[in-house]
């Protein structure tokens, strides 16, 4: 009987970081600062980054536009009409009104759908942002990035 536990320190208040047995979730799988920390999301987001630093050193106006990644697109909204049942959108646009900047929303979940791996993924982000920023503009996308469309 010398080994029983108070019954106030059993039941302390806070998180348990350890079952039991000594098992549970011990610390992260891998530091801050190698690529297997970063979230799909993250990854995405970088994506998207390097895409619109390269479309900036040729435009230096999409400087004033806001680049935006989301999950999925809305149902519910300005674009309600612009897509229907067979497409889902992997991009869209919002245009500048009342002192807020224009926007550039790539969808990431619908890309990471159509992609299999980084190479590809980060190709057709780029040609996503390329899309949605000439759309922008008002222009061709191969006057935007002249090498667009090619593989």
């Amino acid at each position: 009987m010398d080994n029983l536990v108070p019954p106030r320190a059993a039941s302390a208040p806070g998180p348990r970081r350890r079952d039991r047995h000594g098992r549970g979730m011990r610390g992260p799988i891998a530091p801050p600062q190698v690529p297997l920390a970063a979230s799909r999301a993250d990854v995405f987001a970088d994506l998207v980054q390097d895409s619109v630093e390269r479309l900036e050193r040729r435009w230096p106006q999409l400087a004033d536009i806001d680049f935006l990644v989301l999950e999925v697109p809305r149902l519910d909204g300005p674009s309600d009409g612009a897509w229907n049942d067979e497409a889902v959108p992997l991009g869209g646009i919002v245009v500048a009104r009342e002192g807020r900047p224009a926007r550039v929303v790539v969808y990431r979940r619908p890309v990471e759908i159509r992609t299999k791996g980084r190479d590809e993924r980060a190709a057709l982000v780029h040609e996503v942002v390329v899309e949605q920023v000439a759309e922008l503009l008002g222009l061709n996308p191969e006057t935007v990035d002249p090498r667009y469309g090619e593989d």
